[in-house]
């Protein structure tokens, strides 16, 4: 399975997750979502009053650097992570 394939699947993974992952992995996630897809932060730093938009933004601008590939491969390692913690069924 290729790369790309495996991320697509992780994805899908993350986004039928209901509950289970706190709000500090799923930043993780969405950082490394983030910086997969569209790469470094592009975007300015969200107002002072909108608490979970810069918490997501800082957690994606933590990533600045990171390789699409990197980011990709950091993706689907803590998907599984997660899938172990939160759901062993499903592993």
């Amino acid at each position: 399975m290729s790369l790309d394939e495996k991320f697509n699947k992780a994805a899908e993974v993350i986004r039928n997750f209901s509950s289970g992952p706190t709000e500090d992995e799923f930043k993780e996630v969405y950082a490394l979502y983030k910086q997969s897809t569209v790469g470094d932060v592009n975007t300015p730093r969200p107002g002072m009053l909108d608490l979970k938009g810069k918490a997501k933004w800082d957690s994606w601008e933590s990533k600045k650097g990171m390789s699409v590939d990197a980011a990709k491969e950091a993706y689907v390692a803590k998907t599984e992570e997660l899938v172990a913690k939160y759901s062993p069924s499903s592993a």
